[in-house]
């Protein structure tokens, strides 16, 4: 008695593997050869999804690229592909850990920025590809009076990122980009940690630097905590100040009044 042919579903995940896994995962079994053998027919297959992976790797990390290379890159690029699957089918998503891959990546380590800078180019994609959302109408908070008992809780754009680094990567990122070697030449490493807030505006994407005070407020805002909380109890003299650059800015979509939580309040750790 003949096995019962595999489902459509089946077919799919062990032609999903077999993209990913040259040892394979079944599927050749069920490849017509019409004139080319199936392993073959499957290489083209491959091949195709992983130039295309690699491909969309270079889109969102184009300073890791240049400061390493192609050649370097495309090998880092495969070996991330063989460690990391796609989760959807949306390619902007794929790349997320590839900066802790580089951390860990023995060949890398003479650039001891280069995961940071990656790090900064996963941000400025995320929030380049973020979904549009219409910002905190300021009147309407005005007029709620909830910040004025300061238990306010900041509903975060999704056009906004943070990423603080102990390099100056947001200048190492910008020097690259425009291809301006003298200001790379200029820029040095050890110069110290930077505090970086990265948002879509309109004219494209900015990446401003921040105090430490300014970051770690803005990040406990952004994981969720209510205002008192964010400011803690020695606020900086200039948190209110702060507090409208970011509102302004259109760093929040809504208000509300905050619930009891137990997050910590983020630190200054990259």
């Amino acid at each position: 008695m003949k096995p019962d042919p595999p489902s459509l579903l089946e077919l799919q995940r062990a032609f999903a593997q077999e993209l990913g896994n040259a040892a394979g995962g079944g599927a050749l079994a069920h490849f017509v050869a019409d004139g080319l053998a199936p392993q073959a027919r499957l290489s083209i297959y491959r091949n195709t999804a992983s130039a295309t992976l690699i491909n969309a790797l270079r889109l969102s990390y184009p300073a890791v690229q240049a400061l390493v290379g192609p050649e370097f890159f495309e090998g880092a690029a495969w070996l991330f592909m063989e460690q990391t699957a796609p989760r959807s089918a949306w390619l902007d998503a794929y790349g997320e850990g590839f900066a802790a891959f580089l951390a860990r990546m023995p060949e890398a380590a003479a650039i001891g920025y280069l995961p940071d800078v990656a790090r900064l180019e996963w941000a400025v994609s995320t929030v380049l590809h973020a979904p549009d959302a219409t910002p905190l109408d300021l009147h309407r908070l005005a007029e709620s009076g909830v910040s004025a008992a300061g238990d306010m809780q900041c509903l975060p754009h999704p056009a906004v990122r943070l990423v603080h680094a102990p390099f100056p990567v947001d200048a190492i990122w910008r020097a690259v980009l425009n291809r301006d070697d003298h200001a790379l030449a200029r820029i040095d490493p050890a110069a110290g940690p930077v505090w970086l807030l990265v948002r879509r505006t309109s004219d494209g994407i900015d990446v401003d630097r921040l105090s430490a005070s300014q970051w770690q407020f803005t990040a406990a805002l952004l994981a969720g905590h209510p205002l008192h909380a964010a400011l803690g109890p020695t606020p900086p003299a200039d948190a209110h100040v702060w507090l409208a650059t970011l509102l302004s800015a259109g760093c929040f979509t809504g208000f509300d009044r905050a619930q009891a939580s137990d997050l910590p309040i983020p630190d200054l750790s990259p």
